[in-house]
């Protein structure tokens, strides 16, 4: 049974994520800012017959990430790096510490949490590295300086993570995908309805679906199987690579 730490878990893509994994075998290891909030997950995977544990993480600490990793019941077999926030706003009127604040959670956090677990994935020869990443870590929209430049980031640090551990069997991918209809994206609808002067349903299918000739948001079984995929013996010579799920958007 691998054991397998999700950043920002508590919803979203990472809750999502977290029951899928549990369900095919996996112990997680639910980790937020809240605590209570991945508590919650925790307890319903282990409701439903899976292995779980809550823990609070903090990526922007270094003491959080210490305690973290030092209350967990197990080693780190696979960091599935996914907290992330958004903000949309005008580069002009975009705060700076909000600025600051995102890429401190969705590309320095993301350093800082990998940093730490590589030593143990070293010593146990073993290491999977999956991040979650986003359509905007290859293409970018109006209003989102701080993310696209974070995510845009994300798919570079990973390159380099894949060169400094092709020596074992620790590979480090990211995921790409279009939009998730989660909480996050729900606001976004709102914040980019409320930016564009723009109705929510125009945000829907004039600003996210219509670059997808697909037309459809990303599941989250899409994803879910993606990272285990990315966890399995068979991606073991998969290192340092951009999966994008995005319904055909950058092939236009």
């Amino acid at each position: 049974m691998r054991s397998i730490l999700i950043t920002g878990a508590a919803s979203g893509i990472g809750a999502g994520i977290a029951h899928a994994l549990a369900k095919a075998g996996d112990h997680v290891i639910v980790s937020d800012l809240s605590l209570e909030g991945a508590e919650a997950v925790a307890t319903d995977i282990r409701g439903q017959g899976g292995s779980a544990e809550a823990v609070a993480l903090d990526v922007t600490s270094d003491d959080s990430v210490a305690a973290a990793l030092a209350a967990i019941s197990r080693p780190v077999d696979v960091l599935v790096n996914n907290a992330g926030l958004q903000h949309v706003s005008p580069l002009e009127d975009f705060p700076l510490a909000k600025w600051d604040f995102l890429v401190q959670v969705m590309l320095v956090g993301v350093a800082r949490l990998t940093r730490a677990v590589l030593p143990g994935m070293r010593e146990r020869g073993f290491g999977r590295i999956i991040n979650i990443g986003s359509i905007h870590a290859l293409v970018a929209s109006p209003y989102k300086s701080a993310y696209v430049a974070a995510k845009h980031g994300l798919v570079g640090f990973s390159k380099v993570v894949a060169l400094e551990t092709a020596d074992t069997d620790i590979t480090i991918n990211t995921i790409c995908p279009s939009y998730v209809k989660t909480p996050l994206v729900d606001r976004q609808i709102a914040d980019q309805a409320r930016t564009r002067g723009i109705s929510e349903a125009d945000v829907v299918s004039q600003v996210m679906l219509k670059p997808m000739p697909k037309g459809v948001f990303i599941e989250m079984d899409e994803l879910a199987g993606t990272t285990a995929f990315l966890a399995s013996s068979a991606a073991r010579n998969m290192t340092g690579q951009t999966l994008v799920l995005d319904g055909g958007w950058t092939v236009q």
